[in-house]
């Protein structure tokens, strides 16, 4: 098969570590026969300094001319000085609502080889394997009313939500718990807000159609805590847009850093994936980024996209066995002698060549 991907590496660490991810997806997909044609154009921050715009209309077409679209990551302090709907963010927000994408997958896990890298007690999250189904195109992210009136001092967003947006986003997070552990965790803050106990209420109806699912509800002040203390407990964990973005990322702290973990969009006419880590301006061009996040998100790509399973598995195979192995970047080495530290290249390399020794036995 051939798989037409957009690559859009756009700010920071971004372009680094997502020459890591499609070198490794070269690899694997060359070695079943199959082809990666990739075509690059700008966005965020890289795009307003070249276009004057965060998603040049270019950029766009290309990508909804696409297989799946790869995003590195947008952002840095040269633009937080614009206005918001001008910033990079807002090209991102564009691209992803112009897409449809509208449920975001987000796994974290840690196995007993990896719970090193955590600060948490490796009893605790030896054996964590939890996926983030975020609600990702409603909420206080695209709600209106929105303003900040600068002369009374105000600001104000709104949190909107319709059935049907909530009713697609949880019959995703139902079919994927299928075919793992059947546990659905559905996160909300029902005791305060009415669209929170819209969400509630909706989800419980969408549960019936799932009767071998188990369903929980927990408050999102309460998940923020239970994922630090018992995050073998969870297995689905089903959020709106703000809280599923909060709650994956401090999920990080399972895995041991944000470069660690990937995402997938879909949902929508054309998938977009993107590790969920920041554009890091200050150690950008320093070759010390974590690519495993990006390579992680190269697997969701090949998975959801292009339907090839044996090799998303592969890569991530090949991402476990560098790391059981000692090898680390400097983020999830956090100072401890004891491991080998590499460079976003070397790391990418290590991959490489541990996939390359997998791809051999088969």
């Amino acid at each position: 098969m051939k798989l037409n991907l957009l690559v859009v590496a756009g700010d920071g660490i971004g372009p680094e570590v997502t020459n890591e991810a499609i070198s490794v997806m070269r690899l694997v997909m060359s070695h079943g026969g199959h082809e990666l044609a990739v075509t690059e154009k700008r966005i965020g921050g890289i795009a307003i300094d070249t276009d004057g715009t965060p998603l040049p209309a270019d950029t766009l077409q290309a990508a909804l001319a696409s297989d799946a679209v790869f995003l590195g990551a947008v952002g840095g302090i040269k633009w937080n000085a614009l206005p918001p709907n001008t910033r990079p963010e807002a090209g991102l927000l564009q691209l992803r609502a112009s897409l449809g994408g509208f449920a975001n997958l987000r796994p974290a896990f840690a196995s007993k080889e990896l719970a090193v890298n955590s600060p948490l007690k490796p009893d605790i999250i030896d054996g964590a394997d939890i996926l983030f189904v975020r609600e990702l195109l409603g909420g206080l992210y695209f709600g209106a009313p929105r303003e900040w009136n600068k002369d009374t001092g105000e600001a104000w967003n709104t949190m909107r939500y319709t059935r049907d947006e909530i009713v697609r986003v949880a019959r995703i997070a139902f079919q994927l718990a299928q075919k793992r552990r059947k546990k659905v965790t559905s996160v909300d803050k029902a005791n305060v807000l009415e669209v929170s106990q819209l969400w509630r209420a909706t989800v419980t109806e969408v549960a019936k159609e799932f009767p071998n699912v188990a369903l929980e509800h927990q408050l999102v002040d309460s998940m923020a805590m239970l994922l630090m203390t018992s995050p073998r407990n969870y297995d689905v964990v089903l959020t709106e847009n703000l809280f599923g973005d909060i709650l994956s990322d401090e999920s990080a702290v399972i895995t041991g850093s944000l470069g660690m973990l990937p995402s997938a969009t879909i949902g929508g006419k054309v998938n977009l994936y993107e590790p969920i880590h920041g554009s890091a301006p200050d150690i950008a061009g320093k070759n010390i980024a974590n690519p495993l996040g990006a390579i992680l998100t190269g697997a969701l790509v090949l998975r959801h996209s292009a339907g090839l399973e044996a090799e998303a598995v592969a890569i991530e195979t090949a991402v476990l066995k560098v790391l059981e192995a000692g090898f680390r970047t400097a983020d999830l080495a956090r100072g401890n002698t004891s491991f080998n530290v590499l460079g976003t290249t070397q790391m990418g390399q290590k991959v490489r060549e541990t996939l390359t020794s997998q791809l051999a036995l088969t």
